[in-house]
């Protein structure tokens, strides 16, 4: 074997051929390393940017995210079919305006003294005709105080005093009535004001110097009828519901997230916070392990869990804002090029506003999801979500169509959305609650307000009747 070739190295002096190779391979060979690192967190940091714009570009139109966390955007593109109807009331659409009194509390009269032609003096000439114009404005605002005297007295037979008994509101020497402690939870409950802003609105506008011990107190009380009254009897409204709507939405208590859940339908409404999301929460409201008709909810799992639901109506609104993300991507990444998730949204919008054309909507969903530009989605976090969106329809079409098929199932969760929003106003001004039992005080009296307002009953009617336990106003019960 003849000698191995050499080469002069770096400093001059001999080295061999072989070594040299040997060198070489093995730095090109941790350099390709190197490169399958950078091209590995390359990728990565382009499915966390393709994840972040998309989280940048979520709004209420196109997520789950409520409408008052838009914030100054800008103004979003309708999820409707387009219209040519100008902005506003339409024609023939009744508007409205303070009506006239027929019996006026106070009548003022204004004559004029002298003809405006010839200056004649008019006192006791006849009216010609008169023009009615009425100003309505609330009188001044100021507390009624109802002395309560108890009399003691002495039996002229045996000589024994007797006292006469305190009526019901007046057990202390001073306290607030039905009128001034309804006032204070509405304000906190309906008009969402914080503990100490009612009390410093009743002291201002009501001349009452409440301490927010007092309207803490009144709150308490308040959900403590709610509590005793009128829970009960609506989750007997609410199993024995045929269609009812389930919805859930994050709300900040002591400074975690913990979750308000909500079940109602045209006639009543709960609502209760809990620290779980899931199952558990549902089965300790104990509206959801008693029902057995159609549910109408988003699609959480959770819902999912009960067998003796009869069937699920997935909510039809709730999909198309997550159908619009898919589809906002994909038209910023393909400009003009057509979109499973436009077919699907549209299809299911027709389906809405035309019930009987459910058949072609089912076609339409279906030939969309089978197509094979169904897998040109994005890498990453974000990929998985749009497969699994694809996914659900795929396996669910029936629940997601089943207003069409079933008489009386609404297609969408609207409404239950709406009740939850309240919790999301509330977070928004107060920042949250403090305490979980604030919280549930808090849901217990959003409950009753909604329900009362299904009923026609004005809120502040239906909160005075709860500090008078034999008036207090329930809905009616099957």
């Amino acid at each position: 074997m003849g000698a191995v070739p050499e080469i002069p190295g770096p400093d001059g002096t001999a080295v061999e051929f072989l070594a040299v190779i040997s060198a070489l391979t093995g730095e090109v060979s941790a350099q390709r390393g190197l490169i399958e690192e950078l091209r590995d967190t390359i990728r990565r940091q382009e499915e966390l940017i393709t994840e972040l714009r998309a989280r940048l570009g979520r709004n209420s139109s196109n997520s789950s995210k409520p409408p008052s966390s838009d914030g100054l955007k800008p103004a979003p593109k309708s999820l409707r079919r387009p219209s040519r109807r100008k902005p506003g009331g339409q024609p023939g659409h009744e508007g409205k305006t303070v009506p006239m009194a027929d019996r006026p509390d106070r009548v003022v009269e204004h004559r004029p003294a002298r003809c405006a032609g010839c200056g004649t003096g008019l006192a006791g000439a006849g009216t010609a005709g008169v023009e009615r114009r009425q100003v309505v404005d609330p009188p001044e605002i100021r507390p009624e105080v109802v002395e309560h005297r108890i009399h003691a007295v002495a039996c002229p037979s045996c000589g024994r005093t007797t006292k006469a008994q305190a009526p019901e509101g007046a057990a202390r020497q001073v306290q607030y009535g039905p009128n001034a402690n309804a006032l204070m939870v509405y304000l906190v409950a309906a008009q969402h004001l914080s503990i100490g802003r009612c009390a410093q609105a009743m002291a201002e506008i009501m001349g009452l110097p409440v301490s927010t011990a007092t309207v803490t107190a009144a709150q308490t009380r308040a959900a403590d009828a709610v509590a005793e009254r009128f829970t009960p009897a609506v989750k007997q409204l609410l199993a024995g519901s045929h269609t009812p709507r389930a919805d859930e939405t994050g709300f900040k208590v002591g400074g975690r997230t913990m979750w308000a859940h909500s079940a109602s339908n045209d006639e009543a409404t709960l609502i209760d916070v809990h620290p779980k999301r899931g199952k558990q929460a549902t089965d300790d409201i104990g509206v959801l392990p008693a029902f057995h008709g159609a549910l109408v909810h988003d699609a959480w799992p959770a819902y999912d869990a009960y067998p003796g639901v009869a069937a699920h109506q997935l909510c039809d609104a709730h999909v198309p804002r997550e159908l619009r993300a898919v589809s906002d991507w994909h038209h910023d990444n393909n400009p003009g090029a057509w979109c499973w998730a436009d077919q699907c949204a549209d299809a299911l919008r027709a389906a809405i506003n035309d019930p009987e054309d459910a058949d072609r909507a089912r076609r339409l969903i279906t030939d969309a999801l089978a197509a094979d530009t169904l897998h040109n989605h994005p890498p990453g976090k974000l990929g998985n979500k749009h497969r699994a969106l694809a996914d659900r329809p795929t396996q669910r079409l029936d629940d997601y169509l089943r207003f069409t098929t079933t008489p009386g199932v609404p297609p969408t969760n609207n409404p239950a959305e709406q009740e939850t929003r309240m919790v999301k106003i509330k977070m928004k001004i107060t920042g949250g609650m403090r305490t979980l039992k604030g919280a549930r005080e808090f849901a217990a009296i959003r409950s009753y307000l909604a329900t009362a307002r299904k009923h026609l009953t004005t809120p502040l009617t239906a909160i005075t009747s709860l500090f008078t336990p034999e008036n207090t106003w329930l809905p009616t019960t099957p």
